[in-house]
């Protein structure tokens, strides 16, 4: 489904039922230089379970129009955007990395529209090591190939790995703009702090880009929020598809 979202045409994976917005509305956000499809399973699973769903394209990512946001606070205001464009009142917000802190600060701005809000894969300060930033910056392919080898637990298959490299490899130039923003973004604290919807963090046992143990800041923030933590690396919905899937369903619920 394509909106227009500031003036941009914005594309948001229904996961296969027509949108209908005076259903539930869960919607799914991507990390770095990913899209819609690292939730598809998830996206699809909600839909036939009688929720609208909104997978969406961050600007500038793959099938969405316009250029990369370059910060948090920017990517929040277009999602709270979209959900207007949508004919959206209010919804659960479920993200992965970047998307976790998209969904953290729009949960701040408008905490009335937020019913839910799941952080997978999630960490704040979300520090980006300087040699990454550099070498996305740089050399992207390189840095590719580095987020590809760090984002897998060493149970992931080779299938997975690769699926991982090609979607990136597929929307070049996005990546040093969208590791920027996570190193820059300065609110989490304060955003944590504002929120009193239900709220789930999602953690990957060998996650080295987001570990568990880094979530000290948010957790404190967050104290009524659950935790769930995977067999998994920073890759969640890849590695662990269902699991992550069934966390999410006994959160939110099933309808």
């Amino acid at each position: 489904m394509l909106l227009t979202v500031q003036g941009i045409p914005s594309y948001c994976y229904t996961g296969g039922v027509p949108f209908d917005a005076a259903r539930p509305t869960v919607v799914f956000i991507h990390g770095a230089q990913n899209d819609h499809s690292v939730w598809a399973p998830q996206a699809r699973y909600f839909a036939h379970l009688g929720y609208a769903v909104l997978a969406v394209d961050l600007p500038g990512h793959m099938r969405s129009k316009g250029a990369p946001k370059t910060n948090v606070e920017e990517m929040a205001s277009w999602l709270l955007a979209l959900l207007d464009a949508a004919g959206v009142r209010e919804a659960a917000l479920i993200g992965h990395s970047m998307g976790s802190l998209i969904a953290l600060e729009a949960a701040s701005h408008a905490p009335q529209r937020v019913t839910h809000l799941a952080l997978a894969g999630s960490t704040y300060p979300m520090k980006v090591a300087d040699a990454l930033l550099a070498t996305a910056r740089d050399n992207e392919p390189a840095a590719i190939d580095m987020v590809t080898a760090w984002s897998h637990s060493s149970q992931a298959s080779h299938t997975v790995r690769n699926s991982a490299r090609r979607l990136m490899q597929r929307m070049p130039g996005r990546l040093h703009t969208d590791l920027a923003a996570c190193n820059s973004y300065a609110n989490g604290e304060l955003a944590a702090a504002a929120v009193r919807c239900p709220t789930l963090f999602v953690f990957g046992a060998s996650d080295v880009m987001t570990p568990a143990k880094s979530t000290r800041v948010l957790a404190s923030a967050i104290p009524h929020a659950q935790s769930v933590t995977l067999d998994s690396g920073h890759a969640l919905m890849s590695e662990q598809p269902q699991a992550v899937l069934e966390a999410l369903i006994g959160f939110i619920g099933s309808r």
